[in-house]
């Protein structure tokens, strides 16, 4: 037990910094897309987020919009469980060969008008993977999207900036 502890005294503390970015950006930010939210989706803005073959690093970003920290509810965006209940899908993820069809049909069940948008490199042009007998690559090679959010995976901040650019967008 003591050769644990003097192991960890010796490491120190191992756990990332918090986010760099300042707290005035982020509200400003978070303002923004609720004038957005608000002036084109009526207050309320639900997104389904489907993971079509991802390493699940995107996922943890976009659980990270979820926390106390970005809290992108008080901004009038939510996730929903749904398809059906959904303003917009968030594919992140090479699609793989398995999940074409479940992809293709939750973009069926999400009502029009349906907006895609692909988060992280994988989805927006396949990533290390492409086009193989197992993956289908980007998203847009099964629906039609309508924003693309790069990066590996992309910072909550970076989607957040996303999300408004598609706000924005029209």
């Amino acid at each position: 037990m003591l050769r644990i502890l003097s192991k960890a005294l010796r490491k120190g503390i191992l756990t990332e910094p918090p986010p760099t970015h300042h707290e005035a950006e982020l509200e400003r930010l978070g303002i923004e897309v609720k004038q957005q939210v608000d002036h084109r989706f009526h207050g309320s803005l639900a997104i389904r987020a489907v993971d079509a073959g991802s390493c699940n690093g995107c996922e943890l970003e976009l659980h990270a919009l979820n926390n106390a920290y970005y809290d992108i509810e008080r901004f009038g965006i939510r996730f929903v469980a749904s398809p059906r209940h959904a303003d917009v899908l968030l594919v992140t993820g090479t699609v793989s060969r398995h999940m074409e069809t479940a992809l293709h049909r939750t973009g069926q069940a999400t009502p029009k008008p349906r907006y895609i948008i692909a988060a992280g490199s994988c989805a927006c042009d396949g990533g290390e993977f492409g086009v193989s007998y197992a993956s289908c690559g980007a998203v847009e090679n099964v629906l039609p999207v309508a924003l693309k959010i790069p990066g590996c995976p992309p910072t909550p901040t970076q989607l957040l900036q996303g999300l408004l650019a598609f706000l924005k967008a029209d």
